[in-house]
């Protein structure tokens, strides 16, 4: 798998925590992909989006508060992904708050700013009124000729910033390319997602750490898959690194609460989402429960048992893993079961391929003409609804894709659980769906001539 390149240019969005970095790439990117609290730290790995001013589009990267001597893994880890993002960048964009003034901390940050050699912009932001803006002037010190005063929140002066920003942007030739598939990562925190997405990108694309809990925000990264460059055939596919999901109870922080709140949310725009797993736990009741959340959402979905390598393994061990994940999510019995290691790659190669294949799965559409003749055999199986009525299926055709939705003309007023179970076994036996979720809805129909009523047309007929 190749990482996506982009010729798009790229805007890095830097500064200390609790400036209003997110804020501003959520204006930018007119979505609300960054998490925005007063809660300082809250963006730690690298934020993608795109922008579009006066017809120029370019790429905005959302980065972590710099502390550039505090000597934290963490710290260092933001600082670095931070790093990556300048370096690819055309303009620097320097966010300050003009209301605090100058500290020494924006000090350090515009020195080393000034010797990348990029393009820089100082956005003095949350200048929320009038009297505050004066208050940007002193940001001249900074040796950044130029200083913008803007609100990200209220919108106040990004007009003026995207005019400086986009002054040498080429306009926008044509649409780009969008994803072909969106893949979510879910689980449990510290289960491995963020090294998942590491091993399939092939460099540290999010920040991995010992730290439960250390992806807040959910992190976009574009591949394309069997494609040797950006202009060769193949599909883009988008990873969506989400937060750790914890039970609320479990949630302390607001920003924690929110990273719960936003990893559903992301979850809902995947195709496929990717259920890891910690094997050197089990499964969990809250492994389980996640699993609903992607059940619910009608997601297409993946098991996967991660950490495989750290197991010590007998010949029936990972039949008993199986079995437990198994009875722990019968409701997810059509989702294939992967045992891999995101730190070595084990089965990660395989893994690939079976997303393609459920992708394929869930955008299946089965033709009339075979669910025609499939509905005439089930008529052998003789089914029968609550109360032993024989069920009678009068018409049945696809009206959905991703996930695949089927239209059932029956003899019941609603359909009952069983019989949505047993048209579900079947159409699996027939039209294999792996990975992916069926959706029924009914229309039912009476009987169209009832023995009293005919009785009745017959004497007056004579």
């Amino acid at each position: 798998m190749e990482k996506q390149t982009d010729k798009l240019p790229v805007v890095a969005i830097v500064g200390r925590p609790n400036v209003g970095k997110s804020a501003l790439f959520n204006r930018l990117t007119g979505q609300r992909r960054a998490i925005v609290t007063d809660e300082p730290g809250i963006t730690r790995d690298r934020l993608y989006g795109r922008a579009t001013w006066q017809g120029k589009t370019f790429e905005v990267v959302d980065t972590g508060g710099l502390l550039p001597d505090e000597k934290a893994q963490l710290a260092q880890d933001i600082l670095r992904q931070a790093r990556v993002a300048i370096e690819a960048a055309a303009k620097v964009v320097l966010v300050v708050d003009a209301r605090a003034g100058v500290t020494p901390l924006d000090a350090d940050l515009a020195r080393l700013l000034r010797r990348t050699g990029k393009l820089l912009v100082v956005a003095a932001n949350k200048v929320d009124t009038p009297g505050i803006e004066p208050h940007s002037l002193a940001f001249h010190e900074l040796g950044i000729a130029r200083v913008i005063a803007i609100s990200a929140e209220h919108g106040l002066g990004v007009d003026a910033l995207l005019d400086e920003v986009t002054a040498d942007f080429p306009a926008a030739e044509a649409a780009r390319e969008k994803p072909a598939l969106n893949v979510a990562i879910i689980g449990r925190p510290n289960v491995g997602k963020s090294t998942l997405v590491n091993r399939l990108v092939g460099e540290e694309r999010v920040i991995v750490a010992p730290e439960p809990g250390t992806t807040r925000d959910a992190v976009d990264t574009l591949l394309r898959r069997n494609g040797q460059a950006p202009q060769s055939a193949g599909q883009v596919w988008r990873l969506v690194d989400t937060a750790g999901i914890r039970r609320k109870g479990k949630t302390k922080l607001k920003a924690e609460k929110l990273s719960v709140v936003m990893a559903r949310k992301h979850l809902e725009r995947a195709d496929v989402a990717l259920l890891l797993m910690d094997a050197t736990e089990g499964v969990t009741k809250l492994d389980a429960a996640i699993a609903g959340y992607a059940e619910a959402s009608g997601r297409s979905v993946i098991l996967l048992m991660n950490k495989w390598d750290a197991i010590e393994k007998k010949t029936d061990t990972m039949t008993q893993f199986t079995a437990a994940v198994r009875r722990r999510m019968k409701f997810l019995a059509y989702a294939p079961l992967v045992f891999v290691s995101a730190l070595t790659g084990q089965r990660v190669p395989q893994l690939l391929e079976l997303i393609e294949q459920i992708a394929a799965a869930r955008r299946r559409r089965i033709a009339g003409g075979e669910l025609d003749a499939f509905r005439q055999r089930l008529r052998a199986e003789r089914a029968t609804v609550p109360g032993g009525r024989e069920l009678r299926i009068y018409g049945l055709r696809q009206v959905a894709a991703a996930p695949p939705v089927f239209e059932v003309v029956a003899n019941v007023p609603k359909l009952h659980f069983a019989v949505e179970r047993f048209l579900e076994n079947q159409i699996r036996r027939e039209f294999p769906f792996p990975g992916t979720p069926i959706r029924f809805r009914l229309r039912p129909v009476r009987t169209r001539f009832r023995p009293r009523r005919a009785g009745r047309l017959r004497r007056r007929s004579r």
